[in-house]
C-alpha cells in the first residue's frame, strides 16, 4: 500500500464516529466533545486494561500452583501442566475468529461476551475437583479471553482521538506486561496463604463489576454486518493452531524427531497451506490478506512477534539463573523479577503518549536499540554479577521494550481500517502469543542443548554442581536473542527510511 493509501485510510479512520452510551465520540479528537464524554473514555480505558490485565495473569498465575494442584488432582507434573498449554492453545486458535465476530457483530458486544465467558470459566475451575473439569474450565475461561483480546484495541482505537490513542494503547501495554510478568508471584502469594482454587475465585467479582461497568459506558453495538462467518477458514486456523502448539509443547518431553511431533508439524503446514487459499479464494475471509499489503501494519507485525520471542527468553531463563546459580530464595528471586514488568508499567503509558506526539516509528527504533543493548549487558552476567548490575541490566531490556510496544501497537492499529479493527488487533494479539509460545521453546531449546553440549550428555534441566554449563548456555540464549534484537532495528530501520524517501 502507497503513502497516499495510507493517508487516505487515515482521513477515512478520522471522519468516522464511534456512538456511546451517553452520547457519541467523534474519533478526530477531543476539543468538541463534553467532558462527561471525556470521562467516559478513560473509564472505558480502565476497564479494558483491567481484563487485559486478567486475561494474560491467568497465563501464568496457576504455574507456581501446579505442583499442589498435582498433587490434590492426583495427577503427574506432566499431565497437570496442561492446565497452562490448553490455556494459551485456545487462546491463540479463537483470537481471529473472534476479531471477525467483533468485525461483524461489534467489538463493544464481543468484549462483553468474553467478560461474561472468562467469568464462567473462572467460577467452573474454582469448583473442579478433577483435571477434566478443570481444564474444560480452563477452556471457556481461554475463549472469553480471546474475545476480550481480539477487540480491546479496536475499542480504544474507536474511542480515542489519535492525538491520545498512542498513550491508550500504551496502558494496555502495561497491562500485558504487568499480567504476563506478576502471574507467578501473585499466584504463590495465594498458595501460600490459601488453596489453589482461589486462583480462579478472585476472578469472579472482578469479572462481574467489568460486565456492569461495561453495560453503561461502553459504546453501543454498531449494526451487524450483512457478512457471514468463515467457517472453512476458521476450522482450517484451529488444525493448523492445535497441532502446531501440541507439537511445540510436547517436544520437550518426547524428543523433536519423535513420530508424533513430526505427524503434528505435518498437519499444522498443511493446515496452514490451505489455510492461505482458502482465505484468498473466499469473498469474506475470516482473516482478510489484504491487510499485509499495508508494509507498516506487516512489518509492525512480524516486530511485535519477534520482540516478545526475545521478552520471554530472558523471562524463562532468568528464574533459573536467580535460583540455580545465585541461589537466592523463591521470595527473593520472585522480587527481583518484579523490576521488569514496574519499569513495563510506568514506561509503556508514557512512550505511548510520546508516540503521540514525535511519532512512533523513532520510538520503536529507539526501544529496540537500547533492547539489544539490554540483551548484550545480560550475556555478561555470571556467579559474581552484583544484585544492582543484575537489576540494572533487566530494567534496561524493560525500559527498551515499553518503548518499543505502545507505538508499534499505535502503528498497526492505526495502520488498518476502520471496518478491521477487530481482526487487526486479534492479529497483533496472536502475534504477541506466538511470540511467547516461540520465546518459551527457543530459549529452553537453545539452553539445554548447549547446556548438553558441554557436557557431553543429554540434560533437560539444571545439573547441580554444572553453573558453568547453565553459565555457557545462558550466555547463548541472551546473544541469539541480541541477535534477534539487531534484526528488528534492520527492519525498522529500513521502514523509517523508507518513509522519509517517499515523504521527500
Amino acid at each position: 500500500m502507497n503513502m497516499n493509501n495510507i493517508v487516505k485510510m487515515s482521513k477515512g479512520k478520522t471522519a468516522n464516529s464511534a456512538d456511546n452510551s451517553t452520547g457519541s465520540f467523534q474519533a478526530n479528537g477531543a476539543p468538541g466533545l463534553p467532558a462527561a464524554q471525556k470521562t467516559g473514555r478513560w473509564v472505558i480505558l480502565i476497564l479494558i486494561t483491567i481484563m487485559t490485565f486478567m486475561d494474560t495473569l491467568d497465563s501464568s498465575i496457576v504455574n507456581v500452583a501446579l505442583p499442589t494442584m498435582s498433587e490434590n488432582l492426583r495427577v503427574n507434573s506432566g499431565i497437570i501442566a496442561w492446565v497452562v498449554t490448553i490455556y494459551l492453545i485456545v487462546i491463540s486458535a479463537s483470537i481471529l475468529i473472534f476479531g471477525r465476530l467483533g468485525d461483524i457483530f461489534g467489538q463493544t458486544r464481543i468484549f462483553k461476551i468474553g467478560i461474561v465467558l472468562f467469568t464462567l470459566g473462572s467460577a467452573l475451575c474454582g469448583v473442579s475437583h478433577n483435571l477434566t473439569f478443570l481444564l474444560l474450565g480452563r477452556c471457556v475461561q481461554a475463549i472469553g479471553a480471546s474475545a476480550t483480546m481480539a477487540n480491546s484495541q479496536g475499542i480504544i482505537t474507536r474511542v480515542f482521538p489519535g492525538t491520545e490513542r498512542g498513550r491508550a494503547l500504551g496502558f494496555i501495554g502495561s497491562a500485558v506486561a504487568l499480567g504476563s510478568l506478576t502471574g507467578p508471584a501473585l499466584g504463590g502469594l495465594i498458595v501460600s496463604v490459601t488453596s489453589w482454587d482461589y486462583i480462579f475465585w478472585i476472578n469472579i467479582p472482578i469479572g462481574l463489576v467489568c460486565f456492569l461497568l461495561c453495560l453503561k459506558y461502553f459504546p453501543k453495538n454498531a449494526n451487524r454486518k450483512e457478512e457471514s462467518m468463515d467457517l472453512l477458514g476458521a476450522s482450517l486456523f484451529i488444525l493448523f493452531i492445535v497441532p502446531l502448539f501440541f507439537a511445540i509443547n510436547q517436544a520437550q518431553v518426547w524428543g523433536l524427531f519423535d513420530t508424533r511431533i513430526l505427524i503434528g508439524i505435518a498437519v499444522a503446514i498443511i493446515s496452514f497451506i490451505l489455510f492461505i487459499i482458502a482465505e484468498q479464494k473466499s469473498s469474506m475471509p475470516l482473516l482478510d490478506l489484504s491487510i499485509f499489503r499495508n508494509t507498516w501494519f506487516t512489518i509492525s507485525i512480524i516486530c511485535g512477534f519477534l520482540t516478545f520471542v526475545v521478552l520471554f527468553t530472558s523471562n524463562i531463563v532468568h528464574p533459573f539463573y536467580l535460583q540455580d546459580i545465585r541461589e537466592f530464595s523463591p521470595g527473593t528471586a520472585g522480587l527481583l523479577m518484579t523490576v521488569s514488568p514496574l519499569i513495563m508499567g510506568f514506561t509503556a503509558p508514557i512512550a505511548g503518549h510520546l508516540s503521540d506526539r514525535i511519532g512512533s516509528e523513532i520510538l520503536t527504533l529507539i526501544g529496540l536499540s537500547i533492547t539489544t543493548a539490554g540483551m548484550f549487558l545480560m550475556a555478561t552476567m555470571n556467579q559474581s554479577t552484583s544484585v544492582l548490575l543484575i537489576c540494572v541490566f533487566v530494567g534496561i531490556v524493560a525500559f527498551g521494550n515499553a518503548n518499543f510496544q505502545s507505538p508499534n501497537t499505535s502503528l498497526i492499529m492505526s495502520s488498518v481500517s476502520r471496518d478491521k479493527l477487530g481482526i487487526g488487533g486479534s492479529v497483533n494479539a496472536l502475534a504477541r502469543n506466538l511470540g511467547m509460545i516461540t520465546g518459551i521453546t527457543l530459549s529452553t531449546t537453545l539452553l539445554y542443548g548447549s547446556m548438553s553440549q558441554q557436557l557431553g550428555r543429554h540434560v533437560t534441566g539444571y545439573v547441580a554442581g554444572q553453573n558453568e554449563a547453565f553459565l555457557y548456555g545462558m550466555r547463548i540464549v541472551y546473544l541469539v536473542a541480541a541477535a534477534i534484537c539487531l534484526l528488528c532495528i534492520v527492519i525498522t530501520a529500513a521502514r523509517l527510511l523508507k518513509k522519509k524517501q517517499k515523504q521527500a
